[in-house]
């Protein structure tokens, strides 16, 4: 059961309504990022999948969502989140509540086709804490990117897919934190309209893969050089179909 009081939380849509997820009315709440991140996993029915700090599960959820019949587990440490998480998957959700640098004995014995993570992107070293805990501890990163991309790949089955979000100025960072069982590694910049500079980047990485580092064009997610209104999205054809319709987004 929820943490959180039914009159603070909010019933909202991805996917153009075909997932519907319970979140927090305030504090951090799940944007384009992990629907993006899901898109991107060449996942096939079958096939397992772990998401690291699941928040209430919106990339997992919508993975299943586009792919059937996969074996979706989540971890998270917040506990009202992972409450969320599990009354958003039911059944077909497996939602573990714990730190991702101290997995239960039961996940350290498994390993999955894929494993997910969106780890908060702010470097607190040279940034400012959100006064609220459960927005800084989405975005703040206490536990090092280098330990998200570790427990990532020990949890990898050979040949495995590791995917990972982030800001595009800390793509060194993540891939100095690769480790040697991690290669094959691809990087699709996303760009907010042609000629603006990267801000996000997905990094992809396979377990023991040797094929050659892969820079993809970045993909750009709207039309135009500028915001037409306030309430105007102006997405890509690629991004709406992307976030409207489920699709995959392919790289």
């Amino acid at each position: 059961m929820s943490l959180f009081a039914q009159d603070d939380l909010t019933q909202d849509a991805f996917l153009g309504g075909r997932l519907l997820l319970w979140q927090p009315r305030k504090g951090y709440r799940a944007g384009v990022d992990p629907v993006l991140l899901a898109a991107t996993v060449r996942a096939k029915a079958g096939q397992s999948v772990l998401e690291l700090g699941c928040g209430v599960g919106t990339a997992a959820l919508c993975l299943g969502a586009r792919v059937s019949e996969l074996t979706l587990t989540g971890v998270e440490r917040q506990r009202a989140y992972a409450a969320l998480a599990a009354r958003n998957g039911g059944a077909a959700f497996e939602v573990v509540e714990a730190d991702i640098t101290a997995l239960p004995l039961h996940l350290r014995e498994r390993q999955f086709d894929h494993v997910l993570a969106n780890p908060p992107f702010y470097d607190r070293r040279a940034s400012r804490r959100s006064e609220d805990p459960a927005r800084e501890a989405a975005h703040g990163e206490e536990t090092p990117l280098a330990d998200w991309v570790v427990t990532a790949a020990k949890r990898l089955k050979p040949k495995g897919v590791a995917h990972f979000i982030h800001r595009a100025e800390r793509l060194p960072d993540l891939l100095r934190a690769l480790p040697q069982s991690l290669g094959s590694v691809e990087v699709l910049p996303i760009a907010p309209r042609v000629g603006q500079r990267a801000e996000r980047v997905i990094v992809r990485a396979r377990k023991n893969g040797r094929g050659a580092f892969c820079l993809h064009t970045p993909l750009v997610m709207h039309v135009g050089d500028r915001h037409q209104t306030d309430h105007e999205k102006d997405y890509t054809a690629q991004i709406s179909a992307v976030l409207q319709d489920g699709a995959a987004l392919e790289f």
